[in-house]
């Protein structure tokens, strides 16, 4: 180190990003790997950067007013952004600081011409990369305008990209510090960009090469398209050759400057195959050392290349961890549930342990590894068949995979050494009767078995409560896979595409099993909805509870109700909502979720559109509207089969099946209530378990235990010792996990396999999903991703990422529905279909793609989705 300012880029390792930001501390590792070539340089440490920002004080009421601006607010933020800007060139760099650098400088050579490229303390991270933030020169020539070059590098922290940037995620711009890279330059005959891995499918296995001719801003720039090489175990697998008209190449005097290249090069590859090849076993090198895969940009100079940047891919969803090197198949848990947000590792944790099948984490979500399943043609053919069914995409993307033949292994049907007769008694049981009463005593038991729960965890504490824990996951277990209780399910599923399909075949009709469904019996989530109709009614006659609720801002509001006339009444029932649906909130399967009876003002904004947008009685209207339809609709579909060739037959059929499809679907939504029910009496011990460790001076918060597995929480309990930084650690890593995407199917190769729908009957220009509730609606399209946020009204659709069973009250003010996720028998098919929504599901980006406050038509029976004018 030549002093507190500079420090020689070879002295330099990736433990020093506070020193010399991201990109120096990553070229410092860099030029320390065997075999790698970085040009030689030193870097501006970020105690120059504090030292100039120290000698404006004027930047920090800047930067306060910058921290109170909307990240939507362009022009505060490109007005004050400026001005900070404007401040820190106008420095006059101090003269042991000039100095320092100069004497940096000559040790390059008395006429080095440089690179001289901006290095923030939050760039280049892990869980966070920040390319194109901060600003780059080439070219540099000459010692003054290399310290005018460097002020340039600290202004850049605040450009616009910049800030707006750390506003998005939440970076607090005095946390991070600038310093600089002063690089010696390379005049490259090709340069460009090698990701060793796929940065569109995520694969792992497969590098990608971007190269063209000169300097690699051409292509950063977007002058020029770049030759692309895709390079798979030592091999290029597939190229494109682009016509590159154009390069930038660097000046005499400094500088750079667009050339044309001559046309006998133009189409000509800027790398040979041999080229790409050596550059992706350096590019493996440098992934091998980093851990992870790396975004490099590289240049080619003298047949050497040398390396200019490294960065992580950020971009990459995680591959679950597994214990062996074969090829494996996952299916997205979270695509199922209807909650792709990520889960917090507590959440994580009980739900692998009260899950029926063993369920594996990566980027914050759980996945089912399908590939025996896949293997075996007989399992094969069920699995594609029940998700087909449900998702058509998560169908389409298992067969991409396995239709490259090569991924998944065949497997025998037969199990090795069990004998057929023990197979054959493994074959479904006896359908059961169409009885109403089966759904009862299912709901019975269920309501018992939570009953026993609760009695039984009221006294336990420490490591009792753990084992006590432990057992009760077992019987969790044992309700979730009580076979009177899956055959239930199954036969309301049945009998739904029983109908759907008959009906077709004989009367041409799709999807009447919408309709012949409406108003079932026994459907606790669209129960729930009605049920905040009525809270409605109880509060609209009271202006002053009205006036009172609109101003809520805290969770003490229903202490202060009864202040207000008819406020006791409005606080009755809100309690009697909550006592029975008060374990419910948006992405409950995550335990870590705040229930609506820990914050319930969170139903305080649906209560208030309830109030605005329905008359009293608004709910048993609802209910008995919708009974009317489907006992119409039955009147008229039997009607019609019976005057069919066979139609007594035919009718009789849909008759039963009919019955069946009214006994059974409500009971659909019930195991999983059942489910959180038991999860809001699992996470009230653990709180108390929290208390208790907070109280003890063992955890700082009692949320901390959100950040740690129910096995290390177990420990933290039996020993009184916790690990801060592993919990502060994982607090980083979930903040992370928001910004990626799930994909539904995810192999071990880290490859993101996308399906389609692979149709040709719908309109140019329409959004495809899967139809999910029959009917067409127009209407205005409210974009809704968080229902905390949502501000409906009468005939809006709503358009949002999922919905689970939380989001079934907001299902009564609307007119259709449209989410990115989803299937058949998901929840929030199931509720829109009870409630006679017309309703398309798994319309990928829709939520990007449709605007707020557009007009759309859905088609609920068709499965797309029209952007109107």
């Amino acid at each position: 180190m030549i002093n507190q300012y500079v420090v020689d880029l070879e002295e330099v390792d990736e433990t020093q990003v506070a020193v010399v930001g991201g990109k120096g501390a990553h070229l410092g590792a860099l030029s320390r790997i065997e075999g790698i070539s970085v040009p030689g340089g030193f870097c501006v440490t970020t105690a120059a950067f504090r030292r100039i920002m120290a000698l404006a004080p004027s930047i920090d009421d800047r930067l306060d007013r910058l921290s109170r601006v909307d990240p939507d607010d362009l022009k505060a933020i490109r007005t004050v952004s400026a001005q900070i800007r404007r401040t820190i060139e106008a420095i006059a760099v101090p003269d042991d600081l000039a100095v320092a650098i100069t004497r940096a400088l000559a040790q390059l050579g008395e006429k080095a011409v440089c690179a001289v490229r901006s290095s923030a303390t939050a760039e280049d991270l892990p869980t966070a990369s920040f390319a194109g933030q901060q600003d780059t020169y080439l070219n540099v020539v000459g010692s003054a305008a290399i310290l005018q070059h460097v002020s340039r590098c600290w202004a850049s922290l605040f450009t616009e990209r910049a800030v707006t940037y750390r506003l998005r995620n939440g970076i607090d711009h005095r946390t991070v510090h600038m310093a600089v890279v002063v690089q010696r330059m390379v005049f490259p005959y090709a340069a460009g960009i090698l990701f060793t891995a796929d940065p569109v499918t995520g694969n792992r296995k497969v590098a990608t090469v971007d190269a063209g001719f000169g300097l690699g801003e051409a292509m950063v720039s977007g002058l020029v398209n770049a030759d692309v090489f895709k390079v798979r175990h030592g091999e290029v697998v597939a190229r494109t050759i682009a016509a590159k008209q154009r390069a930038v190449h660097p000046l005499p005097t400094g500088g750079t400057q667009e050339v044309a290249i001559d046309p006998e090069r133009q189409e000509q590859p800027a790398l040979t195959d041999a080229q790409v090849v050596r550059l992706v076993r350096l590019g493996r090198r440098i992934e091998a050392h980093f851990g992870r895969p790396q975004d490099i940009e590289w240049c080619l100079a003298d047949d050497e290349f040398q390396i200019v940047q490294s960065r992580p891919i950020t971009t990459l969803f995680p591959i679950p961890e597994t214990d062996d090197q074969e090829n494996h198949v996952y299916v997205s848990v979270g695509h199922g549930q209807m909650m792709t947000d990520p889960m917090k590792p507590l959440g994580l944790s009980m739900w692998q342990l009260t899950a029926m099948v063993p369920m594996h984490e990566a980027g914050g979500r759980l996945f089912v590894d399908v590939t025996r399943r896949l293997a075996s043609p007989t399992s094969r053919a069920g699995l594609l068949d029940v998700l087909g069914r449900g998702d058509p995409l998560t169908r389409d993307a298992l067969e991409t995979v396995l239709d490259r033949g090569d991924f998944i292994p065949s497997l025998p049907d037969a199990e090795p050494g069990v004998p057929p007769t023990a197979r054959a008694s493994t074959a479904a049981p006896a359908p059961i009767e169409t009885d109403p009463a089966v759904v009862t005593g299912l709901i019975e038991r269920s309501q018992e078995s939570v009953a026993v729960l609760e009695r039984g965890i009221r006294t336990k504490t420490g490591p009792a409560l753990f084992d006590f824990l432990l057992e009760a996951f077992e019987e969790h277990k044992r309700f979730l896979g009580d076979p009177l209780s899956m055959q239930a399910i199954m036969a309301g599923m049945d009998a739904t595409w029983w109908l759907n399909d008959k009906l077709q075949e004989w009367l041409g009709e799709k999807n009447a099993a919408d309709t012949l469904t409406l108003s079932a019996p026994d459907n606790i989530t669209s129960e729930m909805g009605l049920a905040l109709l009525e809270v409605a009614d109880v509060i609209r006659p009271c202006p002053e509870v009205v006036a009172f609720l609109r101003g809520v801002e805290d969770e003490g509001f229903l202490d202060e109700l009864p202040k207000l006339p008819g406020g006791s009444e409005a606080r009755d029932a809100i309690e009697a909502y909550l006592d029975r649906y008060g374990m419910r909130c948006v992405g409950e399967i995550d335990i870590t979720r705040p229930r609506w009876r820990e914050r319930p003002s969170t139903l305080v904004p649906v209560i208030l559109d309830n109030v605005k947008n329905f008359e009293p009685g608004a709910a048993e209207r609802r209910f008995e509207q919708g009974l009317r339809k489907a006992q119409k609709k039955e009147e008229d579909v039997l009607a019609r089969l019976r005057a069919l060739p066979d139609g007594e037959r035919k009718a009789d059929e849909a008759k039963r099946m009919i019955d069946r499809v009214r006994t059974f679907i409500g009971y659909r939504e019930y195991p999983k209530y059942g489910i959180i029910s038991r999860y809001f009496v699992y996470k009230q011990a653990l709180l108390g378990e929290a208390e208790r460790l907070v109280q003890a001076g063992v955890m700082r918060e009692r949320e901390d235990i959100f950040y740690l597995t129910f096995q290390e929480l177990h420990e933290v309990v039996r020993s009184y010792e916790v690990d801060h930084e592993l919990i502060e650690r994982r607090k980083e890593a979930f903040c992370s996990y928001h910004a990626l995407t799930p994909p539904r199917v995810l192999t071990s190769d880290g490859e993101a396999v996308t399906g389609a729908y692979r149709r040709d009957d719908v309109p140019a220009g329409a959004l495809v999903g899967l139809p999910v509730s029959a009917g067409t609606v127009e209407g205005r399209a409210r974009v809704v991703l968080d229902m905390a946020e949502a501000d409906l009204e009468a005939g809006d659709i709503l358009v949002t990422p999922f919905t689970d069973p939380s989001w079934s009250p907001l299902f009564v003010g609307i007119a259709g529905l449209v989410t990115e996720v989803g299937g058949l028998m998901t929840h929030g098919a199931v509720i829109a279909r009870e409630y006679g929504l017309p309703a398309v599901v798994g319309v990928e980006q829709a939520t990007r793609l449709i605007r707020d406050g557009q007009r759309i038509r859905v088609h609920g029976t068709d499965g797309f989705v029209e952007m109107l004018p």
